[in-house]
């Protein structure tokens, strides 16, 4: 850990770089002077053209796990919120929690590996990797940067949407992130909007890996509680809950006690969920660990869709099982025998593809031939492994198959109580990584909203027309020139033993 005020060799070629690469050369004055004092703890710096101004305050540093009030209240909701206003509600927060540091570089100092990734799951100290836009792209320049970033919907950034003021009064006390985003649609001669209020859930577990059970359960469902009220309080009308929301992500360890969590369709996850779906009149994704008892007590990773009324409709399970790195899921369950189900809800045509599902085309278009107009992605998934995909896949499968994509992650590190390795010849460890977050809401016309907390529970909500899905199909064409009969042939020989790739030689090189 480097002293306040100073500033290693590397952290200040680090600084260099980034100002010579990432500011614009009007700024980049600037940027040097500050370099020079780039470990001073001050707020104060002296711009190009001589003028003092105020920098933006540092967020606190996001703890890891088991800490489960992380990160900053940043509502990013309305206009009206100026980044002043954010910075005071940073301080307070961070008077509130004497483990935050206070600034900015304090954060980094200790906090960054010798690769020079932040240790606790920010970017280089900052919540998301808007944060960073918003504070060294300047304005003109931001609007074409998150553009090119997030797509237009209707000629402009997806919009944000005003959230009631109690939910937001909630989100500040009890420490969550909260969004809310508009995605539109032309308007039509013959058919009405059909907009659908959707919404999605990422936290940390909320109490240690070595707690009881029990102990472990009921914390998350406390925490999930109250996420899912702000959902119903904002008249969501469907909410998807992260990947195995009830349990800490274990399928690291190979240790076969962490069955004990799966449950049945009548356990008390899918109970809660049911109950909190009557209530607010909201069709519900509860993924859960599932035991199934009719067939010897099979686990299946399963997705369980509740009706506005309480009532079950169906149950999807992973389709595809991870076997790279740390995830060793097949250890505790199988592939899926559920098929690519789509369910008629009264709000619309929804499906779920679970986590790692999210890596096969053929999947996601499955869901898409089934007339799926929302698709819900909840996983569990660390930095290093998949992170330069994350923002990626859910938006390519909305493009190609013209419906809208919720990719929905948890979030901070679950460190177990017995060390574990996984046959890639990294040293044992303790924990998965940082489930980084980032959840986000992707639509057919390759807009997407910004992305939830890197560190902290969230609850991102977006206003769907569902009329985009049809107009996109009718734009692009994509089913109609798709030419699904040139790959039945191919696939239906591919799955042959005689199966010979069509590949034609150049003559020239020989035998």
């Amino acid at each position: 850990m480097e002293p306040a005020g100073t500033c290693s060799p590397i952290r200040a070629l680090r600084c260099m770089v980034h100002s010579l690469r990432k500011c614009p050369s009007p700024r980049r004055h600037e940027h040097d002077a500050r370099l020079s004092t780039c470990c001073t703890p001050s707020s104060i710096h002296t711009t190009a053209n001589g003028h003092s101004s105020k920098r933006r305050t540092a967020p606190p540093r996001c703890i890891s796990f088991p800490q489960s009030t992380v990160g900053f209240v940043d509502l990013h909701v309305g206009k009206e919120e100026t980044r002043s206003n954010r910075d005071a509600s940073t301080r307070t927060s961070s008077a509130k929690r004497h483990l935050q540091p206070t600034s900015r570089q304090e954060a980094m100092n200790g906090a960054v590996r010798e690769d020079g990734r932040a240790s606790d799951g920010t970017l280089a100290g900052y919540d998301r990797m808007e944060d960073i836009l918003e504070e060294f792209v300047p304005e003109p320049q931001l609007e074409h940067v998150k553009r090119v970033l997030y797509g237009q919907n209707q000629g402009r950034i997806v919009s944000k949407i005003a959230l009631p003021n109690h939910v937001s009064t909630l989100s500040k006390e009890r420490d969550f992130d909260l969004q809310g985003y508009r995605f539109e649609a032309l308007k039509e001669q013959l058919r009405a909007p059909r907009v659908v209020k959707i919404g999605i859930v990422q936290h940390s577990i909320q109490k240690e890996t070595t707690a009881s059970y029990v102990e472990q359960r009921d914390a998350i469902h406390s925490r999930v509680l109250e996420l899912v009220n702000a959902a119903g309080e904002a008249q969501v009308n469907v909410l998807c809950l992260q990947e195995t929301w009830h349990i800490p992500f274990a399928f690291c360890t190979r240790e076969k006690q962490w069955c004990e969590f799966a449950e049945t369709l009548d356990g008390p996850s899918v109970s809660m969920c049911r109950k909190l779906a009557e209530k607010w009149s909201m069709v519900m994704i509860c993924p859960i660990l599932e035991r199934d008892e009719t067939h010897g007590n099979t686990i299946w990773n399963t997705a369980v869709v509740i009706s506005h009324t309480g009532n079950i409709i169906g149950k999807h399970r992973k389709n595809h099982i991870p076997r790279v790195g740390d995830f060793n899921e097949s250890t505790y369950y199988m592939e899926g025998n559920t098929g690519h189900p789509v369910y008629e809800t009264c709000y619309g045509k929804i499906g779920v593809n679970i986590c790692y599902g999210r890596h096969h085309p053929l999947n996601w278009m499955a869901f898409g031939l089934n007339g799926a107009e929302i698709v819900f992605n909840p996983s569990a998934t660390v930095g290093d492994l998949s992170e330069p995909m994350w923002a990626i896949e859910a938006r390519n499968a909305a493009i190609a198959n013209s419906y809208y994509v919720a990719a929905i992650n948890r979030v901070g590190t679950e460190n177990f109580p017995n060390a574990f390795t996984s046959g890639d010849g990294k040293p044992s460890h303790r924990d998965f990584g940082h489930f980084y977050g980032s959840s986000y809401v992707s639509a057919p016309d390759a807009s997407r909203t910004p992305s939830l907390s890197r560190c902290k529970d969230g609850l991102l909500i977006a206003d769907c027309d569902l009329n985009l899905c049809q107009q996109l199909q009718d734009k692009w064409g994509f089913r109609m020139t798709a030419r699904y009969e040139l790959y039945h042939s191919l696939l239906a020989h591919y799955v042959c033993e005689d199966f010979q790739p069509q590949v034609v030689r150049d003559p020239s090189l020989g035998l």
